[in-house]
């Protein structure tokens, strides 16, 4: 992928992660979701008192892409506040899964000291649960 395409990427995560509601852990977090078509939609993660409804960036993201038609994710840029780049959750993972195929990118940013790292989505969940369990 080009270089000021993870630029763009990362800083829309960035401007997103500003907009987190994370007043129970502190850890606010922002994704950009990038579609086949060269669409991009941000999400910010938006906790809960009963912290079982809280929804991470990277859903949020995608989620707000699927309500605009979007199907096909090709790229997602994700930004914490963490000493370390700070991969999606497993939650996360599998949410791409039903959205990108897997050699889709992911990259994740550390907010305090700038690192990042890529993958493939295959590399961050080998063996994702599919439609093609669900045949019978």
């Amino acid at each position: 992928m080009d270089p000021i395409l993870w630029d763009r990427l990362f800083e829309v995560a960035t401007a997103a992660r500003e907009r987190a509601y994370a007043p129970y852990s502190k850890f606010p977090v922002g994704a950009a979701a990038m579609f086949e078509d060269g669409s991009i939609y941000a999400g910010c993660n938006v906790e809960n008192s009963s912290y079982s409804l809280t929804v991470c960036a990277e859903r949020a993201a995608i989620f707000r892409a699927v309500v605009e038609g979007k199907s096909k994710l090709v790229a997602m840029a994700v930004v914490a506040d963490a000493s370390l780049p700070c991969p999606p959750c497993g939650s996360c993972r599998q949410v791409m899964a039903e959205f990108g195929s897997a050699d889709a990118l992911v990259g994740f940013r550390s907010a305090a000291s700038g690192e990042e790292e890529k993958y493939t989505l295959h590399e961050l969940l080998p063996h994702a649960f599919s439609r093609a369990f669900l045949k019978k």
